[in-house]
């Protein structure tokens, strides 16, 4: 189960924006990320950008159809033009970690359609070798990672993993914290998102105390395939039981439960949902509050 000081430590990292940061300071013992930089292996494609200038810097201004994802395109609507600079896109492969619990955030990541992070913590185990980290909220196209930098903490309390192969526009630290402090507009949409990331990490608490393994798994399936845009998806059971918190067992009993009913069809990891009305109605109530919740970012249409 999971452990509810982990909602408690992360929405104090997640307080209202002020016009004023307090940047954490190195502190003894903390070392930077021992982890390759995420920009060594992959493909990186600049935007194209139209250069802008504020405080006698360059802002490049963020072309539409660049990107798919919802915050960058809400703020190009609002502000006739992204508001970030050194912006780059990037391709993501599953299982690359992207941020690490305690670790300084040197990027963040605004997802496009095609993928899927999962932000993980540690359940409530005391014990070393069954420590096993679980999903506390899913990240797409709606959102970003790395939103803590927004609030003034350089360092994650969550581990990030990519769980779909896609792409993504991603930028350094300085010029995401610069972009933030010169643009009400954005620190506008990053505390909506946060009201929103913040409600999914409480929803997703309560669904792991309480409510059985199948109706988990519909909803989770229903909601990685709206934010992916298809009904074909690739998950293991061991993947799956991993995200959830659950044991292997109780994931091959749930799909196929599923699968008899003629909901989705599961062979070798590979998913396809058949009959999304007939998911929803067997989906834990969670599925229409995350759905909710999301649709206020401005996805109406997309979580359904």
């Amino acid at each position: 189960m999971l452990d509810l000081a982990q909602l408690a430590r992360y929405g104090e990292n997640l307080v209202w924006l002020t016009d004023r940061y307090c940047w954490d300071s190195a502190a003894p013992g903390v070392q930077e990320s021992r982890y390759p930089s995420a920009s060594t292996s992959r493909d990186r494609t600049h935007c194209v950008l139209d250069d802008h200038v504020f405080d006698g810097g360059a802002v490049p201004n963020f072309q539409a159809g660049a990107s798919t994802n919802l915050l960058l395109a809400t703020l190009c609507r609002e502000d006739h033009g992204c508001l970030l600079t050194g912006l780059e896109q990037v391709r993501l492969h599953i299982g690359e970690v992207l941020l690490e619990p305690g670790v300084f955030i040197r990027s963040i990541y605004f997802p496009d359609d095609d993928l899927l992070i999962s932000l993980l913590t540690l359940n409530g185990s005391n014990s070393h070798n069954s420590r096993k980290r679980v999903e506390v909220a899913q990240v797409g196209s709606e959102g970003m990672v790395g939103l803590p930098l927004a609030f003034g903490s350089r360092r994650s309390i969550h581990r990030a993993v990519v769980q779909t192969t896609g792409t993504a526009m991603t930028m350094e630290w300085p010029h995401f914290r610069a972009a933030v402090d010169a643009y009400p507009a954005l620190q506008h949409a990053l505390g909506r998102y946060a009201h929103a990331l913040i409600a999914q990490i409480s929803q997703s608490v309560c669904c792991s105390q309480f409510h059985q393994v199948e109706g988990r798994l519909a909803q989770w399936l229903l909601l990685a395939s709206a934010r992916l845009h298809s009904n074909s998806l690739h998950f293991t059971h061991d993947g799956l039981a991993n995200l959830l918190g659950v044991r292997r067992v109780g994931i091959t009993q749930a799909a196929g439960n599923l699968q008899q009913r003629g909901l989705i069809q599961y062979r070798h990891g590979d998913i396809q949902l058949l009959d999304r009305q007939g998911l929803q109605a067997s989906a834990c109530e969670c599925h229409e509050k995350v759905k909710d919740i999301l649709e206020e970012l401005g996805g109406r249409g997309r979580m359904g």
